[in-house]
């Protein structure tokens, strides 16, 4: 939930690219191992044993959009790459699904806590819908956020969908030291994982621009290796829209999840005490922030206070941060 400005607001407005001026993109389905893609909408029988009923028939409420499903899939694949280490989901029904009085916004909010021992300290999946004057506002969100045996990045995924051919996507391994005072932090995790390489396979499309966040803070948590791009098609453009997010954007997406499950999640970082308490002081800082700036200020304009609070709890609770 590292964005700070995006809740109630569309994306930067960008002037639209005539479709006879956008190529044609062949899509290219997000790929799982040991299983072939599923189809659109379907959960495989061995995820949908592990998943909550209710977290299934909440998502299930939600608007159909392609960028969902390409977050399912990842959050399928990071559910059955870390298995065990992960615990069941504990949050109430009354925050797994929530909607405000009138109607017209309806979230979806599962947390499931790391294992003892594990250098996980949560998973969170949220999706949130919400219709206004001149459309309707998607944002699906995936947050991994590891804990203080190791130094490895958390793994962040936004999509910010704010019309049926436009979107905002921030992907990101979220640094956990200062990388200036550390360049082997910046060549471990992110020279020698050519991560590099997946935010200019995104951004070599003609329908991407770089997307620059209006907060300084959310720009000084990222790493220099972010995807942070605009993506809009132009009148018209549904489907051009659709096989980017499922070919290129759903290709870099399992890209960079890939190689934060490889090089993040499985081992614990020696450090001095000094150093991992700089470390554990970073992470509630990002974390404090992502709640009082963002959520605090937005999701009550969403939900009113009532649901938002129950919501923000429970957030809270999984962050590990307590209201002021």
């Amino acid at each position: 939930m590292l964005r700070l400005e995006h809740y109630l607001r569309t994306p930067p407005a960008i002037a639209p690219t005539p479709l006879t001026a956008l190529p044609r993109i062949r899509p290219r389905a997000v790929r799982l191992p040991r299983e072939a893609p599923l189809p659109r909408g379907k959960t495989s029988s061995t995820v949908r044993a592990s998943a909550p009923p209710m977290r299934e028939a909440a998502a299930a409420r939600m608007p159909s959009l392609a960028h969902r499903e390409v977050a399912r899939a990842l959050a399928d694949e990071v559910e059955a790459r870390l298995g065990a280490q992960l615990m069941p989901s504990a949050v109430p029904a009354d925050a797994a699904e929530f909607r405000n009085g009138a109607g017209n916004a309806v979230g979806t909010l599962d947390v499931r806590h790391g294992a003892p021992d594990s250098p996980i300290d949560f998973m969170l999946q949220s999706s949130l819908h919400c219709k206004v004057p001149n459309g309707a506002i998607d944002i699906t969100s995936i947050l991994v956020f590891l804990n203080a045996l190791t130094d490895a990045p958390h793994f962040l995924l936004e999509f910010i969908q704010g019309s049926p051919t436009s979107m905002v996507v921030i992907l990101d391994l979220l640094p956990r030291k200062d990388l200036a005072l550390h360049p082997e932090y910046i060549e471990k995790y992110y020279q020698n994982t050519q991560l590099d390489k997946q935010r200019e396979n995104i951004e070599e499309l003609p329908q991407t621009r770089p997307y620059r966040s209006t907060s300084l803070f959310v720009r000084s948590a990222c790493s220099p290796t972010a995807v942070s791009v605009s993506i809009d098609c132009g009148q018209g453009g549904e489907s051009i829209l659709e096989e980017i997010v499922c070919g290129h954007l759903a290709s870099v997406a399992k890209g960079v999840l890939q190689i934060w499950l490889d090089n993040c999640t499985g081992n614990t970082s020696e450090m001095e005490q000094v150093e991992r308490d700089i470390m554990v002081k970073r992470d509630q800082v990002v974390r404090l922030k992502s709640i009082e700036v963002d959520l605090t200020a937005n999701l009550p304009r969403m939900f009113g206070p009532e649901v938002s609070g129950r919501v923000i709890t429970e957030i809270r609770r999984a962050f590990g941060v307590q209201e002021a």
